[in-house]
Parts: structure tokens; C-alpha cells; sequence
């Protein structure tokens, strides 16, 4: 006998929305979390729908996994609604995203993905200059044209990830600080960290440790974990109220309703020599971040930076792995494969679904692990 339905192994916003699904169902839910606060608990807020072109430049392999995830991302943002509902409010906005570009050749970029992600259902439009500086006449005039995406918004994670907390201790979900260093699959299966889990069934929501975690089960999943450079600003006159991101230099903008400019865009941070730990930030990185933002957005050049910290992007395949590791199995996956805080709850939600038997949100098939087996 166990009194834990659902054991949960990592505690970002893709377990934790799992735990809030099952918990709401009327599971036991238990999460264990190594409480590294690397991953959800250092997120930015983007609301990612349209292709991200750092993806693109750095993974040109993966574009087709990218692209026929399209309609994944569209049903994300969904989630992402009703949860805002659910929880009162994160201060979600989806006003739109703009990928900026400075020449001819990153239009024509734009262009051809635009027509991309037309076809799997997207809401785009390609701006010129005139149509772009009306919508956002913040922006630098060397930018010459953008690529909306209406589907795309922002969140404050702060909020967010404070009330996902609070609803799951009013539902009981119980939160264990542990690291988990192996599973032990069967009818009831048991994870294995200070003290040995076991419950109904099991779901690896670890991100990058995700791999030492189910290469024992049988898969062959890559898992790297990406370290990653942000900052945020004083409060200034709220006036950039779309995502911004660009078609060849790694830069995103975002500004909260309290008028701080969050600034990133994947700039390396320093690996910890241990992955457990957070990783470190490069003085390199906090002076070519803001330095570029200020290029592109000349207003906020006088705002002074309040916190620059890192945190890992766990980019995998660039498709989402959900599902049981082989089809009798009580141990299952629920990653994000990237943009692990767009994706994150309707994976998490989806993964919880089906390890309790339930009809999840989207069809997990094009998601199954079984793409990973060994």
C-alpha cells in the first residue's frame, strides 16, 4: 500500500501544474524538488508561440521537430489562460510578440518563417517600418520591419509561481526537499533518494535531470542544461507591452505593469561544475545584453539594472517528450523540450492526465517517449 497516487519528481512550473490537475482530481499528489530554483523559479515570463530564431540559428537539424510543435505552443498559451484564471490573475497579457529585423535579409528570414508558421495555425503578420514604428514607437529606428505574432503575450513569474504555490498547499499537495538519484519501475513504482517514494504511479517532470533519471528505464533522452543570463530593471513608463525578440541577435524584452524591463535573449551564463547548483553569471553577458537592448530600445538606455541573475534552459529536441517510458509502464515524462515555462502546464497537465488514467488536454502521440527508446 502507498498513500502517495502520484509522485512527482521535480517541482517547476511543469510539476507543479501536474500536481495542481491531479490534486484537483481528487489524487495524492507528492512533489520532491531538490530546491536548486534553477530552472521555473528563474524564468522570465515569455509566452513563447511563434518559432524562436536562437532555436533556429543553433539547431537548423531541428526545425521541423520546432515547427510541427506549433500547434502544442498554441495550446499552451490556452492553458496558460485558464490557469491565470484558476490562480487570480499572474498578469498575463497577449498583446502579441515582435521579431525584429535591421536589413533585408532578416525580413526575408521572416518572411519564410512567417508562412511556416501561418500554416500550422499561427496569427501572423509581417510589419514594414511605417506599420511597425505606429505599434511601437519606442523602438530604434534601425529596425526596419518585425514579425507579429498575436498568439504570443507575457507573464509575471513571480506572481505566478507564488500563487501556483499557495493553491497547491491548500489542496495538500505535499512538497519533500530531496534529490532523487534513482527509479525502481513496476506496479508500484519507487524513486530513490535520501528515503525510498512509492506510489500509484510516477512522473519525471526533472527537466535536465531527466536523463540520468530514465536512461535506467530504457531511454536514450538528451537532456543537456543550457545556462542562461537575465535581467531586470527599474521601473520605468510602462510602453513596451509586446514580447520582443529578434530574427538574428539573441536579445528578448519584456516590461511587468510595475514598468521593469526584464532583458535576456540567451546569453551564456557560466555552467556550475555541479548541475546541481545554479549556474553563475558572466560579466560579459550582463554588458552585451543590456548594451543590445538599449540599441533596440533607446528608452529604456537610462534605466539602471536591479538584479542580473541565471538560471538553465533545457532545450532537449526541440519537441516535447509526454507519456509513459513503454506502454505498461508506471513511470512517466513530462518535458518540455523547450521553453520549458510556455510549455510547461499543458505538458505537466497533459503527463498527470494520462498516469491517472484520464483523457489529456491535446493528443500526447506526435510527444510519445518512445522516440527515445534505447
Amino acid at each position: 500500500m502507498t498513500d502517495t497516487d502520484l509522485l512527482i519528481i521535480g517541482g517547476g512550473i511543469t510539476g507543479q501544474t501536474a500536481a495542481l490537475m491531479a490534486a484537483e482530481a481528487g489524487a495524492r499528489v507528492t512533489i520532491v524538488d531538490a530546491a536548486r530554483n534553477a530552472g521555473s523559479h528563474a524564468n522570465a515570463g515569455s509566452l513563447h508561440v511563434q518559432m524562436q530564431s536562437r532555436f533556429l540559428r543553433l539547431n537548423p537539424h531541428l526545425a521541423d521537430n520546432l515547427e510541427s510543435s506549433l500547434p502544442l505552443y498554441l495550446s499552451a498559451v490556452t492553458a496558460w489562460e485558464a490557469l491565470d484564471t484558476r490562480l487570480g490573475g499572474v498578469e498575463l497579457t497577449r498583446e502579441g510578440g515582435l521579431m525584429l529585423a535591421e536589413n533585408a535579409a532578416q525580413l526575408d528570414f521572416l518572411h519564410q518563417k512567417a508562412e511556416r508558421e501561418t500554416r500550422k495555425g499561427l496569427d501572423v503578420e509581417i510589419l514594414d517600418r511605417d506599420a511597425l514604428h505606429a505599434l511601437a514607437p519606442w523602438l530604434s529606428p534601425q529596425i526596419v520591419g518585425a514579425e507579429l505574432c498575436r498568439n504570443e503575450g507575457k507573464l509575471n513569474p513571480l506572481i505566478a509561481n507564488r500563487k501556483m504555490r499557495a493553491a497547491l498547499d491548500v489542496l495538500g499537495v505535499r512538497m519533500v526537499h530531496d534529490r532523487i538519484t534513482r527509479i525502481e519501475d513496476g506496479t508500484t513504482p519507487t524513486a530513490h533518494g535520501t528515503r525510498a517514494y512509492t506510489a500509484g504511479a510516477i512522473l519525471i517532470a526533472a527537466a535536465w535531470g531527466a536523463e540520468a533519471l530514465s536512461a535506467p528505464l530504457g531511454l536514450s533522452l538528451t537532456t543537456p542544461p543550457e545556462p542562461l543570463h537575465m535581467n531586470i530593471t527599474e521601473a520605468g513608463d510602462y510602453q513596451i507591452h509586446h514580447l520582443v525578440q529578434h530574427a538574428e541577435r539573441p536579445i528578448t524584452l519584456k516590461q511587468f505593469r510595475s514598468g521593469q524591463v526584464v532583458i535576456g535573449g540567451g546569453w551564456d551564463a557560466q555552467l556550475a561544475a555541479d548541475v546541481t547548483r545554479a549556474p553563475r553569471i558572466q560579466s560579459s553577458s550582463l554588458l552585451g545584453n543590456v548594451a543590445l537592448a538599449a540599441q533596440i530600445a533607446p528608452g529604456i538606455g537610462g534605466l539602471r539594472v536591479l538584479r542580473t541573475w541565471a538560471g538553465y534552459n533545457t532545450p532537449v529536441d526541440g519537441k516535447a517528450t509526454i507519456g509513459p517510458v513503454h506502454p505498461q509502464s508506471r513511470v512517466f515524462l513530462a518535458l518540455p523540450g523547450d521553453a520549458g515555462y510556455t510549455l510547461g502546464p499543458i505538458v505537466g497537465q497533459s503527463a498527470a492526465a494520462m498516469a491517472l488514467g484520464a483523457e489529456p488536454p491535446i493528443d500526447p502521440a506526435p510527444y510519445s517517449p518512445v522516440r527515445w527508446r534505447a
